[in-house]
């Protein structure tokens, strides 16, 4: 018997292990402006599974998650047909996704930013006026968009939202997503890192509303280094932002196919990935690497 893979995702594949579950493997793809890049991080998806790993241990008194073991001994033994798996695989329960996007906003940016400069409002909701780029939000803002399925993803407003998820699942997700974002942002600041921005998905099983795929990571959220952190311009940062920016000063339409990434700007892109992953667990990625037996 082998494991079926179910789903190809842009960055994840996933994996039929067994009535309920799904084993989720994060790959070293990354992409940009929804389109797959040709080049891959080197141990991206481990970033993202660790932390992911680490902020659910710190969040699991405000929401429930879909993790059920990142132990490999305890996946099933099918999985071992599936290579590269160390550090980088959660088993999780299958839940039906909500379908839409939870963008949770600290402060004012990227297309927040774009949208607030034409109209004076971020995902319809109206915000005072005066505001900078990279300005603190008085109350951080849940923003939704559409999951596309091809092309980009769709800036909507909350009652829209609402009208797509299951009834009341969306004021509930949305609650959740607020008190997540604003406790992981407490705990972010201690370690010198404010978090700007970031996406939650959820799901429902057996009833449950459930925090499911990556959780606060570098591909899903933007992370500035608090002491370098002034409104008014643009920041420095420890997230995929750095590819963006690379792609920006390109010719590129935003269309597939995407152009090639220097090796210098795969090699930075690792390094920041490791260096959000080490500021906020406390850990270093070597540490971590030993911990599931891989090799960088």
């Amino acid at each position: 018997m082998t494991l079926e893979r179910i789903g190809s995702g842009k960055v994840r594949e996933l994996y039929d292990a067994g009535p309920g579950l799904l084993l989720l493997v994060a790959t070293d793809r990354i992409s940009a402006y929804d389109v797959v890049l040709d080049d891959e991080i080197p141990d991206k998806g481990r970033v993202l599974t660790g932390l992911s790993l680490f902020w659910i241990t710190q969040l699991d008194s405000i929401v429930k998650t879909h993790l059920v073991t990142s132990d490999p001994g305890r996946f099933p033994s099918e999985a071992a047909v599936v290579d590269d798996l160390a550090g980088r695989a959660m088993l999780v329960r299958r839940a039906e996704m909500l379908p839409v996007e939870f963008i949770v906003r600290g402060y004012l940016f990227g297309s927040g930013y774009k949208e607030y400069l034409e109209k004076g409002t971020v995902s319809g909701i109206r915000l005072p006026t005066g505001l900078q780029l990279a300005s603190r939000l008085e109350s951080p803002l849940v923003t939704p968009t559409t999951k596309a399925e091809e092309g980009h993803d769709e800036a909507i407003t909350p009652e829209q939202a609402a009208e797509l998820c299951p009834p009341g699942t969306y004021d509930k997700a949305a609650e959740a997503a607020l008190a997540v974002y604003e406790r992981a942002h407490e705990l972010a600041l201690d370690a010198g890192v404010v978090i700007c921005d970031t996406k939650f998905e959820f799901g429902v099983a057996d009833g449950e509303l459930l925090l499911a795929d990556e959780v606060l990571t570098p591909d899903s959220s933007r992370f500035w280094p608090a002491a370098q952190y002034r409104a008014g311009t643009d920041q420095p940062s420890f997230d995929k932002q750095y590819v963006r920016g690379y792609l920006d000063n390109t010719d590129w339409d935003r269309t597939p196919p995407a152009p090639r990434l220097p090796a210098s700007v795969v090699a930075e892109t690792r390094a920041k990935y490791i260096e959000a992953f080490e500021r906020l667990t406390g850990e270093t990625f070597a540490a971590y690497l030993d911990r599931y037996g891989a090799s960088v």
